[in-house]
């Protein structure tokens, strides 16, 4: 990997990773494209410059990780149910994840979800963070666990699941953009962890690609996240469906038209 490629896939990281579009399937159309082969070190780049998404987190919401203990709770209990099936399903997990058809099909059904969630989910009575209760957390919590098959987006389950417990649509976003952090620092603490288990080291050279990944991600993840709730509050879903439509049979049509898509 180059500095050009990381620069294109830390884009599509800061872009993606907090939108219901799912960053998997679209590190796979950005990997395939630019002929990125697959090795230990690519995958733990693209795990690893969600550090810098969730950065652009913690500074647009600073104020709101200082506000109370109470605050921390509430992802603590959201973020166990991932914590238990990530340990306890991560064999299966890594045997969907070989598996780009399902990234497309996954893309496609819940492309179809948001087509409708505006309407499923009208009447919210939740409105501010603080008035979501532990129960409503752990609910959420466990709508992010269908994240863990790959193109479902983490963002578009967590979201999904707040609305669904009557939180407001700019509520459950933002919800889901927090738990995105003790989510993201967990997942790339497991890879790290793996990586060197397994006997790997790092080159100066590909610290230095790490480093201007998570740079790249952290500035396009504030803009995406900014925008994204601008327009969420004026237009809501569909658009974001119709778009995981698309790229889903984009996905697949080359699989069946012989294409080898890399899951990296």
């Amino acid at each position: 990997m180059n500095f050009i490629q990381a620069l294109i896939l830390a884009i599509i990281e800061g872009l993606t990773e907090f939108l219901p579009v799912s960053s998997t399937g679209h590190m796979i159309i950005g990997s395939s494209i630019m002929g990125i082969a697959s090795d230990p070190f690519v995958k733990l780049f693209t795990i690893c410059i969600q550090l810098g998404a969730i950065l652009s987190v913690v500074v647009l919401y600073f104020k709101r990780f200082f506000k109370s203990i109470n605050f921390y709770i509430k992802l603590v209990i959201a973020f166990i149910p991932a914590a238990i099936f990530g340990v306890l399903l991560s064999n299966k997990i890594d045997q969907m994840l070989e598996s780009p058809l399902t990234v497309g099909i996954s893309l496609v059904v819940g492309g179809v979800i948001l087509l409708f969630v505006d309407k499923w989910f009208s009447n919210p009575t939740v409105n501010e963070e603080v008035e979501i209760n532990y129960l409503t957390a752990l609910k959420i919590g466990f709508f992010q666990c269908l994240a863990m098959i790959p193109g479902v987006s983490r963002s578009g389950a967590s979201i999904v699941g707040g609305m669904s417990q009557k939180l407001s649509r700019k509520v459950a976003a933002e919800f889901s953009f927090f738990l995105a952090v003790p989510t993201m620092f967990a997942a790339t603490g497991k890879k790290l962890l793996d990586f060197y288990k397994e006997g790997h080291s790092i080159s100066h050279e590909q610290i230095q690609i790490l480093a201007f990944g998570n740079v790249v991600a952290f500035i396009i993840a504030l803009l995406a996240i900014k925008s994204f709730i601008g327009y969420l509050n004026k237009n809501g879903f569909k658009l974001f469906g119709w778009y995981r439509i698309i790229v889903g049979l984009v996905i697949i049509v080359l699989i069946l038209s012989g294409h080898q898509l890399s899951i990296i």
